[in-house]
């Protein structure tokens, strides 16, 4: 996740902080806003941990993949979007050079994990509905966890690894701005890595997907009305994987969505000699804004998070053996 990237020959050039040039009354609505947006997603995606964390009747393995998401858009509203917001707004770096240097990696390992997280959902989804038999049997609750553990251990040693061997902590930080080297050989690797790779990864099992779920709803249509109970349960499974994979489908496409236009004026920025970077800071927000979204998709297209939501907040979660609760 490139956000300002300098080669290793470049050094830093004599900066200050530019005056503030706009009124108080909009740079008070700025950082108003800033801070709406960044309690937003805090406070969404604590909700959506807690729900998944809480109720046993969630702990299944596409919502602890969720939990992974929300964990990941959490570090973002916490730590991430305060620091770059700030910076967007002051146009200048203010917090010195330590927090400059844990806010890349943070932001590196927020964005790489959210990422593979993704395509752990697509690639669940698709087991689920393409080999339904080898994934009741083989995809536990306790898998998942295993695999979404080594996926955050992976994304924490690839970003240190990536960060330290361009010698960004020992590199001297300049005054006023957040820059951290990638050579051209490491901006490549990460490209494949956190991008190219995982996002053709989701595109094709979703395409695929789609025509399983498309299949699956042809074949259901042609059922006759008298269907054995043993026919009716399977069917009715079988509508609920279909609809949970329409569902993950539609947060895959808004993640996608907020992720390409970053991704590709970085890409044209690369081999163009115009002055695209205030765009790409628009694409960067929007793609941070991503962690916003996730929880309120949530909110509006499954039940099981409006079930837990209401118990929540009429203070039920404290009653005894809550996490029993029904919220499916």
């Amino acid at each position: 996740m490139n956000l300002t990237a300098v080669n290793q020959t470049d050094m830093c050039e004599d900066y200050s902080c530019p005056e503030r040039s706009v009124s108080l009354s909009v740079y008070v609505i700025l950082y108003v806003a800033a801070a709406a947006v960044a309690l937003l997603t805090v406070c969404g995606n604590l909700l959506v941990i807690i729900s998944v964390s809480h109720f046993k009747q969630l702990h299944t393995p596409a919502n602890i993949l969720i939990l992974s998401l929300a964990a990941s858009d959490l570090l973002v509203g916490v730590f991430v979007m305060p620091f770059h917001l700030s910076w967007v707004i002051e146009s200048c770096w203010i917090s010195g050079p330590a927090m400059c240097l844990i806010f890349s990696f943070v932001t590196f390992q927020a964005t790489c994990v959210s990422v593979h997280t993704v395509a752990l959902i697509a690639v669940d989804r698709f087991l689920a509905l393409g080999f339904p038999f080898f994934y009741s049997e083989k995809i536990s609750p306790t898998v998942i966890c295993i695999t979404t553990l080594f996926n955050w251990l992976f994304s924490f040693l690839y970003n240190f690894t990536l960060l330290y061997i361009n010698g960004n902590f020992t590199n001297v930080i300049c005054q006023g701005k957040c820059l951290y080297v990638v050579d051209m050989v490491s901006s490549l690797i990460d490209l494949l890595i956190v991008f190219i790779m995982p996002c053709t990864l989701i595109i094709l099992l979703y395409i695929r997907i789609f025509a399983i779920a498309k299949k699956h709803a042809t074949a259901i249509r042609a059922l006759q009305v008298h269907n054995s109970t043993e026919s009716s349960k399977n069917k009715i499974s079988d509508k609920s994987e279909r609809k949970a994979a329409m569902l993950l489908g539609i947060l895959v496409f808004v993640f996608l969505l907020c992720l390409l236009p970053y991704y590709i004026t970085s890409l044209v920025i690369s081999y163009s000699t115009a002055n695209l970077f205030h765009i790409r800071d628009v694409a960067v927000i929007f793609f941070f804004l991503n962690s916003t979204i996730n929880p309120i998709i949530y909110a509006i297209f499954y039940p099981w998070f409006q079930k837990s939501l209401k118990i929540i907040f009429t203070f039920k979660l404290f009653t005894k053996d809550s996490s029993l609760m029904n919220v499916q």
